[in-house]
């Protein structure tokens, strides 16, 4: 297939990219990448794949977090002179979780054209085959890789009432879901979609608790992740009831570890019950 090089408009072409199967690209993705007078990508060894396999000639040029300062301000003067660029990532829609975003974020800023050529995405990829609701969703990019930082960040969507989708490394996805059933509760249902498009597609569905103990007895997971987890049940608290929880807990648990726990039994925001704990040794004279 040969894919006619028409000349674009001028302007920063966010061009969405297969993330596994070459298939999954639209025909005005195709025509953008042949068309831009510059083409940056995230590597430019992946995007020759790509380009290869439907005959077009442009030649990418590297465009990544290493080597933003320097090739960013090109990417900008090329805009100012009147050019179309495209930016693509390795996979799936720029600036979801790539540094492109600082190019579109200075390209807006200087009064340039940004337009978006949607195509694939992991996430929403991931969410429509998870099964989960999708009604109200959140995508939080990749979970930190230290376990304390990990359990802090999902204690912040504790009573989040939205389907929750992480980026996640195959080597971390069993830590992951341990910490995920121990913040938001195991019986929460979750998906682990790997591989999405790719030849070993895989989700894997059931609660926190079941995917973190299959995941414990697997060795040498492989792929990309994404992790999908339900939204957090409705809970109605009485106030009396968070005051008594909250009582018992810092008896025996130490402040933050008592505020995690209450936001996993309760639904609500870890921070705001760890200020209340706070409040109440205060008033208590502690």
């Amino acid at each position: 297939m040969a894919v006619p090089a028409r000349p674009q408009e001028p302007g920063l072409y966010l061009v969405a990219t297969p993330i596994g199967n070459l298939g999954d690209i639209t025909l005005r993705a195709l025509e953008t990448l042949a068309g831009a007078d510059v083409l940056a990508c995230e590597d430019t060894r992946v995007t020759r794949v790509l380009l290869d396999r439907y005959g077009i000639q442009n030649r990418p040029y590297a465009y990544h977090e290493h080597n933003a300062d320097e090739v960013g301000p090109r990417l900008l003067a090329a805009l100012e002179a009147g050019k179309s660029v495209a930016l693509v990532s390795d996979a799936g829609t720029p600036l979801v979780s790539d540094p492109g975003y600082r190019l579109a974020q200075s390209a807006i800023e200087a009064g340039y054209r940004v337009i978006p050529i949607p195509g694939a995405s992991a996430p929403l990829a991931a969410l429509v085959g998870s099964g989960l609701p999708n009604d109200a969703f959140l995508f939080a990019g990749f979970l930190p890789t230290k376990d304390k930082a990990r359990r802090d960040r999902l204690s912040e969507f504790a009573a989040t009432p939205a389907t929750l989708m992480f980026f996640e490394s195959p080597h971390r996805i069993g830590a992951a879901l341990i910490a995920a059933a121990d913040v938001l509760g195991g019986d929460r249902p979750a998906s682990v979609c790997r591989e999405l498009t790719k030849s070993y597609e895989e989700f894997r569905r059931g609660t926190l608790a079941e995917l973190a103990a299959h995941y414990a007895d697997v060795d040498n997971v492989k792929g990309e992740i994404v992790l999908v987890i339900g939204p957090a049940p409705a809970r109605a608290v009485e106030e009396a009831d968070i005051d008594a929880i909250l009582a018992d807990l810092s008896q025996t648990l130490p402040t933050a570890k008592a505020a995690a726990e209450a936001a996993r039994i309760t639904g609500l925001p870890r921070k705001e019950l760890y200020q209340r704990l706070l409040d109440r040794k205060a008033g208590d004279g502690r």
